[in-house]
């Protein structure tokens, strides 16, 4: 088998480095350095026993090292789509939010948007609302003291 070791790693080393070009996320380049070193050491002779260990440690150390720092640029890429735009926004309750009953309703950049509470507490009707988020075609919102809004 140790014979065969330097085909192995070469193996490994291309098939990570593909599985990395084709994907649209960083899933399997540490796995390429890793397989590099491990076939750097088979060719020179050292062992399987000692290979594998190397093999594993140096994608571990790639990774931690890398990881932090790609996910911080593919993040960075992301853009918000148009309903982002409303998050943070105060507007008017025009159906009373009670998340038990499934129900509630705001209106806000001239559209209206099934509401939620975040806290569970029921929002009545004409209440003010700050939207936090959106989870699904849902915004979660929370009562907003008329004090707080912002004039304009």
């Amino acid at each position: 088998m140790e014979q065969y070791m330097a085909f192995i790693w070469l193996g490994i080393a291309v098939v990570t480095a593909i599985i990395e070009a084709v994907g649209p996320a960083l899933v399997s380049i540490w796995f390429t350095g890793g397989a590099v070193v491990a076939l750097i050491l088979a060719l020179f002779g050292v062992s399987v026993v000692i290979q594998i260990p190397v093999f594993i440690v140096v994608s571990a150390v790639l990774l931690a090292a890398t990881r932090p720092i790609a996910k911080k640029y593919v993040n960075s890429r992301l853009q918000p789509t148009n309903a982002d735009r409303i998050i943070g926004s105060v507007c008017p309750v025009t159906e009373s939010v009670d998340n038990r009953a499934g129900k509630g309703e705001v209106y806000v950049d001239g559209k209206r948007w099934s509401a939620r509470s975040e806290s569970d507490e029921p929002i009545a009707e004409g209440a003010e609302v700050e939207i936090l988020r959106i989870e699904g075609v849902k915004v979660i919102v929370r009562e907003h003291s008329a004090a707080s809004i912002p004039q304009k």
